[in-house]
């Protein structure tokens, strides 16, 4: 019996979830949709990690696309076992940061500062972790809608009660809890998809 590889439809890869590495398997294969659902799923973090350092968000975007080639270049060298995507995306973003540093030769804004606590995150330092996933969770607050995201900082960085929210936004007290639902469930959703 002659056996024949299975291609998958497009149907099919639309509705099966894949994981960074399998991602990476197909881009180091030529998949370009790939590359399009990993760019989907962390450009909001490596956009936010590169304004951060270099303080120009036309900087950062220029920053974002040559992360991004670099990923599509050499997706075949990145191994699981060595760790997270997230911290090879990482340790490639602050590489191109530094480069477009050395290109500038001196640009005064570049925050080395902020960079050496990330390098200590490749080294699985719990404090530098600590500050990338804070980074990661910036961005994906970034992709809900205004007045959840607003509720979720005010309740979770401000420290105000749902009363206290209600009163600062002048909204009703039911409208906030419900922003505040809606907005925890769109961002653990994000969270999820780009682990």
């Amino acid at each position: 019996m002659l056996q024949t590889a299975m291609v998958p439809t497009l149907e099919a890869i639309n509705e099966q979830i894949f994981t960074d590495a399998q991602l990476l398997t197909l881009i180091g294969h030529g998949d370009d949709w790939a590359l399009s659902e990993i760019h989907a799923r962390y450009a909001g973090l490596v956009f936010s990690i590169a304004l951060k350092t270099m303080n120009d968000p036309a900087s950062a975007e220029e920053i974002v696309q040559q992360v991004f080639t670099q990923v599509w270049r050499h997706a075949q060298q990145y191994r699981v076992e060595r760790g997270k995507f997230s911290a090879w995306l990482g340790t490639i973003t602050r590489h191109q940061c530094i480069d477009e540093f050395r290109r500038r030769r001196g640009h005064p804004k570049l925050d080395l500062d902020y960079w050496e606590s990330l390098d200590q995150f490749a080294e699985n330092d719990d404090s530098a972790r600590d500050i990338f996933e804070q980074v990661w969770i910036h961005g994906a607050l970034q992709q809900i809608p205004t007045k959840e995201r607003i509720v979720i900082e005010l309740a979770f960085w401000g420290g105000m009660t749902h009363q206290e929210i209600a009163l600062h936004c002048h909204s009703p007290l039911g409208t906030v809890k419900t922003r505040l639902r809606l907005g925890k469930q769109r961002l653990k959703l994000l969270l999820q998809e780009s682990e």
